[in-house]
C-alpha cells in the first residue's frame, strides 16, 4: 500500500514545479462537516461492480449514508454513472461501443434498471428521489440553465434527492459533456453546492501512479486550480467510464471556479460520505480558493452581456443597494430593449444610472406585462409564474 503524504511538503514537489498544498489544521479549514449542500458524483465502476451490472448492495449503503446527511440537515445532488455501463451488461456487450448509436442504445437500455434501482435502494431508507436527465445545451443555454436551475432548486427545498445523468440517449459527441466529473462540477456550479465529492475506486490524487510507483503518496490537502496538479494525473482508468484521474483534477478546478470545494475519495471506503460529514480526512480534497459568493459575483460581473435595462423606483432601489433583497416586478418603472428568460439586464434609477445587474426570470415583452404589479398577481396576467422575483438577489450584483 502506498504511503500517505507527510507534511514534509518538499519531498512531495516534481522537479521544476511546486504544488500548492494546503497546510494541516489551518484555522477555519473547509470540511464536509460544514457543509449544507453536497453534490456527489459516484463513477462506473462503483455503480455497476466493476461492470457486472448494477451493485444494488453498493446503491442501497450509499441511501443509507445519503439518508444520514440529511438527516443532519444537508441536502444532497447525486451524479451518477453507470447507464450505458448497465445498458452493455443488459446487451451483453463486453467493451464499450465506439459508435455513437450503440452507446446511445445501451443508455436507453441501462437508464430503465439504473433509475428503477436508485429509486428502490434510496426508498427503503426513506428518501424520495427524482431522475434528471441533462445535456449540455441544457446549461450553455441561458433559459434552459434558469430552468434546470429552479427544477433542481424545487426538487431540494421539497426534501427530494435528484440523481442526474448525461441524457446520452440524444447527445453526441460534440455536444457531450465528456464524463460524469466534469457533469458533477457543473452541476455544483448549478446549485451552488459547498462541495463536490467524487467517488472513485481510486484513494484520491497521488504524486505519481500508484498502481505503476511505489513511492507514489496521497495528497490530503491542495489548492484547486493549481496547474502543477494537472501533470500528475493518468489517463482513463478503465474501459468502463471516460475519465481519469485527470478529468477530477479538471472538474475540481471548474467547481472551485463557483467557490465550491471538492474531494475525490475511495467509494470503497465504509461509510466514506458519514465518515467525510463527521470532518474526518479521506482521499484528496482541492480547496477553493474564493468563497462561493464572491465567485459568483465575480462570475457574474465578468460574464454578463447585456440585452436590455429595467427602471426602478426609489423603493426597489433601496431595497437593492440597502437591504440586498431581490428585485420584484412591482418595482421596476420602464423596460428598455429585447431579451429573453435568462439574459443579462442593467438595472436602472430614475435618472438612468446603472445600480445593479443580472439575469432576469422573464422576457421583455413578459416584464412589460408584470411591472408595477404584486407578485400574487403574475400568474393572472401572464397565464403561469416561472419565478416570484424578476431577479432574485443570487443572480444579481450592484454597480
Amino acid at each position: 500500500m502506498p504511503e500517505r503524504a507527510t507534511p514534509d511538503h518538499a519531498r512531495l514537489e516534481p522537479e521544476g514545479a511546486r504544488i500548492a498544498i494546503v497546510t494541516n489544521g489551518a484555522a477555519g479549514e473547509p470540511t464536509l462537516s460544514s457543509a449544507r449542500r453536497v453534490v456527489i458524483k459516484v463513477g462506473s465502476t462503483l455503480v455497476t461492480n466493476d461492470g457486472r451490472g448494477l451493485d444494488a448492495d453498493a446503491i442501497s449503503r450509499w441511501g443509507a449514508q445519503i439518508a444520514q446527511l440529511r438527516a443532519q440537515g444537508r441536502e444532497v445532488v447525486l451524479v451518477s454513472s453507470g447507464a450505458i455501463a448497465e445498458g452493455m451488461k443488459r446487451l451483453g456487450w463486453t467493451r464499450r461501443p465506439s459508435e455513437v448509436h450503440e452507446q446511445q442504445a445501451a443508455a436507453a437500455v441501462g437508464q430503465m434498471g439504473l433509475a428503477q434501482v436508485y429509486e428502490s435502494a434510496f426508498r427503503a431508507h426513506g428518501l424520495r428521489t427524482a431522475q434528471v436527465l441533462l445535456t449540455h445545451d441544457d446549461l450553455s443555454n441561458r433559459r434552459r440553465y434558469l430552468n434546470a436551475r429552479s427544477t433542481l432548486m424545487t426538487l431540494l427545498g421539497l426534501g427530494v434527492v435528484p440523481i442526474i445523468n448525461e441524457n446520452d440517449t440524444v447527445v453526441t459527441d460534440e455536444i457531450k459533456f465528456g464524463d460524469n466529473d466534469t457533469l458533477g462540477a457543473l452541476v455544483a456550479n448549478l446549485v451552488e453546492a459547498d462541495w463536490l465529492v467524487i467517488l472513485t475506486d481510486q484513494q484520491g490524487l497521488f504524486t505519481a501512479d500508484p498502481r505503476r510507483d511505489a513511492t507514489a503518496k496521497l495528497l490530503e490537502r491542495v489548492a484547486a486550480g493549481d496547474v502543477t496538479l494537472e501533470s500528475m494525473a493518468g489517463g482513463a482508468g478503465s474501459q468502463l467510464g471516460r475519465g481519469g484521474m485527470i478529468t477530477k483534477v479538471l472538474a475540481a478546478k471548474r467547481a472551485a471556479s463557483s467557490g465550491a470545494h471538492t474531494v475525490v475519495a475511495s467509494g470503497r471506503e465504509a461509510d466514506v460520505l458519514v465518515r467525510m460529514a463527521a470532518g474526518e480526512t479521506i482521499g484528496t480534497r482541492f480547496i477553493a480558493q474564493t468563497g462561493r459568493m464572491a465567485a459568483r459575483k465575480k462570475w457574474l460581473a465578468d460574464h454578463l452581456q447585456l440585452r436590455g435595462s429595467v427602471a426602478l423606483d426609489a423603493g426597489a432601489v433601496r431595497a437593492l443597494k440597502s437591504a440586498g433583497k431581490s428585485l420584484l416586478p412591482i418595482g421596476v418603472i420602464a423596460v428598455s430593449g429585447d431579451f429573453e428568460r435568462g439574459e443579462a439586464v442593467a438595472c436602472v434609477d430614475a435618472d438612468g444610472r446603472e445600480v445593479a445587474r443580472g439575469l432576469v426570470n422573464y422576457s421583455s415583452s413578459e416584464t412589460r406585462l408584470i411591472m408595477r404589479k404584486p407578485t400574487s398577481e403574475i400568474e393572472a396576467v401572464l397565464g403561469f409564474i416561472e419565478e416570484p422575483e424578476l431577479i432574485h438577489r443570487d443572480n444579481l450584483i450592484l454597480r
